[in-house]
């Protein structure tokens, strides 16, 4: 969530600093600060709470020079959103340091250095960090020394950056739990938490591993292990998915994001589908093994993760004839266990840097599982590098918060594992060859829902003054729901509730009243008659629906009713099809609303703290 930028060059770098963190705007945000060394061993730090251009204003009328300096974005974690918070934390003059992740034990760090008088001005965690180095170069350790030994005192998870007054040429690193990566240049070295911050300077990037310390120089970069000895990290070149995106003829990212589905469903499915089969080698080379003796499938998530994996239940249950569990992250680790013999383990992430789901895999792998497979938007990520396989879900980059073609691809992937899943139970090749066919329509059938745009604009106008929603949804259709009301409260700041229709009676129908706008996606399967009657419930309570309906399930206008007619799809694709209007929905009722849509108050895209 929070973004870090470091650089030791032989020019000025506070640009590059700056720039970096724009890049870094849609992980979400509520303060940024850079810190540079000056001349004579100064080490001057700005912080501004609010936006990157806040710092940027600041620095533009009163401009700091540096060739060493590191910046920072920040999620407020531990105490309120300030600049006493804000990154970079200094000591005594002497060090700057910013941080990503979680101190588990800095409440007794934090006394221990009182102590020993070091005086602490923030409420965070990561002040302990950087009192704790300087302490260890008072003993006569050097700035790589310090990192080392204070990092073994750490509990928890931290990526960190420290430049010190007196070693002006160098940068020090670390990672544990949080992803850090380093950008090589020629006389100039980076650090950064993302790849996409270091595009403006360098296509050539280190992924530091997990327990790595990196030692940046104008004259090189030294990885050293959790042991402490050298390590060779390949150095990898960036393809052009790494590329700065901008907004283009679209009013905000997430706009374009929303009909951006289209191409990045086709860009997931190209290579990996034939014309009436699944290829199996999409998942790596040892998918044919792996999924040969498949007996159960373990899904673990976050957030909208978290929703295509509940939607995923529904179709290998249904196609395949194996048992699938889903679970949140954050959920699995802190329980007891059972895992059935040769469960596949699953994983789900945008971002691949979750820290729930990565603590979750972590654990799975001392569990016993057959396997374990990622599904994720970003191949050079943690997860996808500690999983053994792996399908990159070819979104693109996604930076509106609120996750879009990030959701409808992960539907997709799921959607080729199942096919996979059922090939390999025995399911004959004529259901293949219809799931295949449907797949290559679906990109055509999503540009079709996105013309209805005018149309949802219209229907949002009603939600700009309520302050709840209902969405409904019947098997399914119900995480399309739950990923509906999530995007709606996520950007519009309405309180939103999904249900499975037909729990309306055991409670949710003491909502309903004319102020509650109540939201459904009704395809025409076999539990439309179902749904019917859950919501003539509904309008019996003077309820106002508004039916996102498969054209020939009969729906219609009514005083009491909104619908908005959607194309007959297959079954398979219903989930993938009717998420798409909900997005939109709840984008146009943000924007009317006038709330911050790509970057949502209190919300981060890349959650890499517990």
């Amino acid at each position: 969530m929070c973004g870090i930028v470091g650089a030791v060059a032989q020019r000025p770098v506070s640009e590059i600093l700056l720039e970096g963190l724009r890049r870094l705007e849609y992980r979400g945000y509520d303060s940024a600060g850079v810190a540079l060394l000056g001349e004579g061993g100064r080490i001057d730090c700005v912080k501004r709470t609010g936006k990157v251009a806040a710092l940027g204003d600041s620095l533009a009328s009163a401009p700091l020079d540096g060739s060493t300096g590191i910046a920072h974005t920040r999620w407020a974690t531990h105490g309120r959103p300030s600049e006493a918070n804000a990154h970079p934390h200094t000591s005594n003059g002497r060090l700057a340091l910013v941080h990503n992740g979680i101190i588990e034990n800095h409440v007794e760090l934090r006394e221990r250095l009182r102590g020993a008088g070091y005086a602490f001005v923030s409420e965070t965690d990561t002040e302990v960090i950087v009192h704790l180095i300087d302490q260890l170069r008072q003993r006569g350790c050097s700035l790589f020394e310090a990192v080392r030994g204070a990092i073994g005192e750490l509990q928890g998870a931290f990526a960190i950056a420290v430049v010190a007054s007196d070693e002006p040429h160098r940068l020090v690193a670390a990672r544990q739990g949080s992803p850090l990566i380093v950008g090589i240049g020629i006389g100039e070295h980076f650090v950064a938490s993302d790849q996409i911050a270091l595009r403006q300077v360098t296509d050539r990037v280190i992924f530091l591993e997990e327990g790595d310390i990196v030692d940046v120089t104008t004259l090189g970069v030294r990885v050293f292990d959790l042991a402490g000895r050298e390590a060779h990290r390949p150095v990898e070149r960036l393809g052009d998915a790494g590329d700065h995106a901008d907004k283009g003829q679209f009013r905000h990212f997430m706009l374009k994001e929303i009909h951006e589905q289209p191409r990045a469903i086709a860009n997931t499915l190209r290579g990996r589908i034939g014309s009436d089969h699944v290829y199996d080698q999409a998942f790596g080379v040892a998918a044919a093994d792996v999924f040969a003796n498949v007996a159960a499938v373990q899904i673990v998530a976050c957030g909208t993760s978290y929703h295509s994996g509940l939607v995923a239940r529904y179709w290998i249950e249904e196609y395949v004839g194996i048992p699938c569990a889903v679970e949140i992250a954050s959920e699995f680790r802190y329980r007891k266990l059972v895992v059935a013999k040769d469960t596949l383990f699953v994983t789900i992430s945008q971002s691949g840097e979750t820290a729930d789901t990565l603590a979750a895999l972590r654990l799975a792998h001392t569990l016993g599982y057959r396997s374990t497979l990622a599904i994720c938007n970003a191949p050079q990520s943690s997860l996808v590098r500690e999983s053994h396989l792996a399908i990159m879900t070819e979104a693109g980059p996604e930076i509106g918060v609120a996750s879009t073609k990030a959701f409808t691809t992960q539907l997709v992937a799921l959607m080729l594992l199942t096919a996979v899943l059922a090939k390999r139970a025995g399911a004959d090749a004529a259901h293949e060859r219809a799931v295949v066919e449907a797949m290559h329509a679906l990109p055509v059938l999503v540009e079709q829902v996105l013309d209805l745009d005018a149309r949802i604009r219209v229907v949002a106008e009603d939600f700009i003054e309520k302050q709840h929603a209902l969405f409904l949804g019947r098997g399914v259709q119900y995480p399309v729901a739950m990923e509906g009301a999530l995007k709606l409260k996520e950007i519009s700041y309405i309180h939103a509730e999904a249900y499975a229709a037909g729990e309306l009676k055991h409670g949710p129908l003491a909502l309903v009243d004319e102020n509650m706008p109540v939201v459904t996606v009704a395809p025409n399967n076999d539990l439309l008659e179902k749904l019917r009657s859950n919501l003539a419930e509904v309008q019996a309570r003077g309820g106002r629906l508004y039916v996102f309906a498969d054209e020939q399930a009969g729906f219609t206008d009514s005083a009491t009713m909104t619908v908005v007619q959607m194309p007959h799809v297959p079954k398979i694709l219903e989930p993938v099809v009717y998420t798409v209007p909900l997005q939109l929905l709840s984008y146009h009722v943000a924007v009317m609303k006038g709330t911050d849509v790509d970057q949502p108050r209190n919300l981060a895209k890349s959650v890499t703290v517990e």
